[in-house]
């Protein structure tokens, strides 16, 4: 058989292709190309989901510094919040495929709902300086899920120069004292309390835990209520508790729930009411709108004994959790990342000078006076042993168990419930929710 003069150019030509393509290959292993990073190390791209509305924006710088010292890091930063229903917006992500690597969860009830997507943190170099009460919420087993973003408080945040207008030289401790103020505040001309009732998370989460917060056992008052020998009816701290709502219902701005987050931050910084019911992470929005503002925490009394009820409730709002899922090379360095966040110099002023955070881990160092004046007064009363506790994640279903509380709080302002039907809407929905 006659050969073809077309072959020896045809194979000339494939061995030319094969040396190129063995070149480009090596070229690429080299430079980083394809997925590569000088030194051999992959590209990753870091899905990183806040729920920190308040310091999305320092967040954001944060993340910029990180990548420009990690050239081979991509951090892809959302944050949803704001009003919005962040467990929700999580469950969307999972459930369309476009899983975080690294996110939030409360602890308690939230653990336990996702920990099956969660990485086990218990060695990392930052875990054994966790401060004693962010770890209990976060634990399973004796393992560590969750980096605590930060220690926080809340109670009725109060402008010192108001008071002072109206002569009040003396921070109310009990219910009477308190509602002595509002009588002396209203006299004078200024609006008491502006209550931000139109926001769920505010009276779902952080009004409604009060009661439960005044438990003489919180934990054993849930068990309870899980098990049916507890009701709020019958609970005398949660008929005390009304006694304060109906109070700054009494004293309180015209249209309670009309009043979300934003609107309350702008009004309050502006002097548009005495106190509101807020904790220290509004310090950067208020303090934004208003430089000036003279600002301290006031308790949240539901009874005239003055040794129990001057305490602030105080706990870890969230923790930073790490998608067992992710690519491995994306969890190293996610891990990576969060750890640099709490050990490295310049993570730590983020975290206290720009975040204005009260560290949860022991190691975190810098000048706390930074951190402004709601913050000084939650570390003050932490110092003095002057703190309740902190519940909602322990409520069934997570968030959902708040969002019926929200709805009955809003509808009792708004005079559609009576009390007696307010405590039942809640027994309804601890009950069908604890089944669910």
């Amino acid at each position: 058989m006659r050969r073809s003069k077309r072959y020896p150019i045809l194979i000339g030509i494939m061995l030319l292709i094969t040396v190129l393509l063995a070149a480009c290959g090596q070229n690429n292993a080299a430079t980083g190309e394809s997925g590569g990073t000088e030194g051999g190390e992959k590209k990753v791209t870091i899905r990183y989901l806040s729920f920190e509305v308040e310091i999305a924006e320092q967040l954001s710088r944060m993340f910029k510094e990180y990548e420009a010292l990690n050239p081979g890091v991509t951090i892809m930063f959302e944050t949803i919040g704001s009003g919005a229903d962040s467990a929700s917006a999580l469950r969307a992500k999972f459930n369309s495929g476009n899983e975080p690597d690294i996110f939030q969860n409360g602890g308690y009830s939230e653990l336990d709902l996702w920990i099956d997507h969660l990485e086990d943190l218990s060695d990392e170099p930052w875990a054994k300086n966790v401060v004693e009460m962010a770890r209990e919420p976060i634990t399973r087993d004796g393992k560590l899920y969750g980096q605590p973003l930060k220690v926080e408080g809340y109670g009725f945040i109060y402008n010192k120069d108001l008071f002072k207008k109206a002569g009040i030289t003396k921070v109310p401790e009990t219910l009477a004292e308190l509602e002595e103020v509002a009588n002396q505040l209203q006299n004078a001309g200024i609006t008491p309390f502006l209550n931000p009732y139109g926001e769920w998370w505010i009276i779902g989460n952080h009004l409604a835990n009060i009661p439960f917060a005044y438990q003489e056992d919180p934990n054993s008052f849930i068990k309870g209520l899980n098990e049916g020998t507890k009701s709020f009816a019958s609970n005398e701290v949660f008929n005390q508790w009304l006694d304060l709502v109906d109070l700054t219902l009494k004293y309180g701005n015209k249209n309670p729930l009309q009043v979300d987050y934003n609107t309350q931050l702008t009004e309050f910084a502006t002097g548009k009411a005495a106190m509101t019911q807020q904790g220290n992470w509004a310090s950067i929005p208020l303090l934004k709108a208003n430089p000036d503002l003279n600002i301290g925490f006031l308790p949240m009394p539901i009874n005239n004994d003055a040794a129990s009820m001057n305490k602030l409730p105080i706990g870890v709002p969230n923790y930073w959790v790490l998608n067992k899922k992710s690519d491995p090379e994306v969890k190293k360095a996610a891990k990576a990342l969060l750890n640099w966040m709490v050990s490295n110099e310049e993570g730590q002023h983020y975290l206290m000078s720009e975040f204005k955070q009260i560290p949860a881990i022991e190691t975190v160092r810098g000048d706390k006076e930074v951190l402004g004046q709601l913050a000084g007064d939650v570390m003050r009363y932490m110092d003095e042993g002057k703190t309740i506790s902190w519940n909602w994640f322990k409520f069934p279903a997570a968030e959902a168990t708040s969002h019926y509380f929200a709805d009955a709080l809003q509808a009792y302002s708004a005079g559609k419930m009576t009390r007696e039907e307010l405590l039942a809407a809640f027994q309804n929905a601890w009950k069908n929710l604890n089944n669910s």
